[in-house]
């Protein structure tokens, strides 16, 4: 057995054994859900109904809300491949289990998934027994593939990515991770440089390959015409009313937005802006900022009230699950994580809505995106508060300009779809034994 495999047995092991109790009296202290625990320890309840009973059992594990949304996609196209099969859809966090619920609950089976330790994994894994377990983008469960591999179970990474970040931390333990891979029946990556990372990581290049990202495909159908309206008459907005919505926001950025915006209402007063923070509890911070700025502000949690109405001209997105329908009333995007080194944000979600996206420089988590839409002359780079504010009023000034980068944009995300059926199509051949 590798000695790094056991190394991490060892030490995860130690972690729960003493992380545990604290959990629990936590839990119990504040009143805390310990809804989904059975599932974490592997105590998967048996099914009573027809959900198992397909001709081929395939087990998805989709970590939280992006991943989830890539499980749709391919859920759907294995359901098209094999209509006689059972899916199973695992989660990790909370607001991942809720969103898998919304999309799966009344099709496929939806649990939290078992904690990376051998007795949970073996008892979750009798208990769904899975002709082929499928790991989306970038999860790599030493036990938990182990465990698979040692029951005969099929193992596939689909969707997969390694990002430039990452890369360097998998590399340091390759050792446990060539292990890992070596488990895996096929590889099924977003990109060739994905592709070329999990290589150098110690996946069998045999069993690697470059087919796409699979939410390309969901996008065109989730921004539905009809979102636009209900958007604006929840804000007040009139058609000619410029906005601007930064997305997915950092600790460092909105100081760096707000900065633009100050200078774009000198040009376009009405303008208004959303600022959506990638963690909504950072909402005070922003507040905080705009309030030093002197600029008045609302909550979108504040608007859920029927009875109040924007009145101000900036709203702070405290919620979550608005931003992508939220693009749909932007005149210009800024996509988050960017002018910080945090490796960006997917742009390609308001790039589908026709609108002109704009970044920094930090875009090393979406370099695919970000080159999809450059080649075709769709995104625009910014580096500093200055350089934002100017391309947005040069936008504003020129409607030409503005509607041809939303054009191409959105041109750009139709014309790559299909990865879906793609990575469906490598998990397919592993079902049916041609790997």
């Amino acid at each position: 057995m590798n000695l790094f495999y056991i190394i991490y047995i060892v030490i995860t092991t130690i972690a729960f054994v003493v992380i545990a109790p604290f959990f629990l009296v936590y839990a119990v202290v504040s009143g805390r859900s310990l809804k989904g625990l059975n599932e974490r320890l592997g105590w998967i309840t048996r099914p009573g109904d027809d959900l198992y009973k397909g001709s081929q059992r395939i087990w998805i594990h989709a970590v939280s809300l992006g991943e989830v949304r890539v499980a749709e996609a391919i859920a759907g196209e294995l359901k098209r491949l094999f209509p006689d099969s059972s899916i199973t859809i695992s989660t990790m966090t909370a607001h991942g289990r809720n969103l898998a619920l919304e999309i799966f609950g009344k099709d496929f089976r939806v649990i939290y998934a078992p904690l990376d330790l051998i007795p949970f994994v073996g008892m979750a894994l009798k208990r769904i027994r899975p002709d082929v377990l499928v790991f989306l983008e970038t999860e790599l469960w030493p036990v938990w593939s182990s465990e698979a591999r040692r029951r005969g179970i099929k193992i596939a990474l689909a969707n997969g990515r390694i990002s430039p970040r990452s890369f360097g931390r998998y590399l340091r333990l390759r050792p446990l991770f060539r292990h890992v891979l070596s488990k895996f029946d096929a590889l099924s990556m977003i990109s060739e440089e994905d592709k070329k990372r999990i290589t150098a990581i110690g996946a069998d290049p045999a069993k690697v390959l470059a087919n796409g990202n699979a939410k390309f495909d969901l996008l065109k159908g989730l921004a539905e015409p009809s979102v636009e309206m209900e958007m604006r008459t929840l804000f007040s907005l009139k058609d000619d009313v410029p906005v601007l919505i930064a997305g997915s926001t950092r600790t460092g950025e909105e100081e760096k937005v707000i900065e633009a915006y100050k200078k774009i209402i000198r040009e376009f007063p009405e303008t208004v802006l959303f600022i959506a923070p990638r963690h909504i509890e950072r909402s005070g911070d922003i507040a905080a900022i705009l309030e030093k700025n002197r600029l008045g502000y609302q909550f979108r949690s504040d608007l859920k009230d029927p009875s109040k109405k924007r009145d101000k001209q900036v709203i702070i997105v405290d919620s979550f699950g608005e931003l992508f329908s939220l693009y749909s009333i932007g005149t210009v995007i800024f996509s988050g994580a960017s002018l910080v080194p945090l490796g960006g944000q997917n742009p390609l979600e308001a790039a589908i809505w026709g609108k002109p996206v704009l970044y920094g420089p930090s875009m090393e988590d979406f370099l695919e995106a970000r080159a999809l839409l450059e080649e075709n002359n769709a995104g625009i780079e910014v580096s500093n508060a200055g350089m934002l504010a100017e391309k947005v009023i040069a936008l504003l000034k020129d409607k030409m300009l503005l509607a041809g980068y939303g054009a191409r944009a959105r041109d750009s995300v139709l014309k790559n779809r299909r990865a879906a059926e793609r990575h469906a199509a490598v998990i397919a051949d592993i079902l049916i034994g041609n790997h």
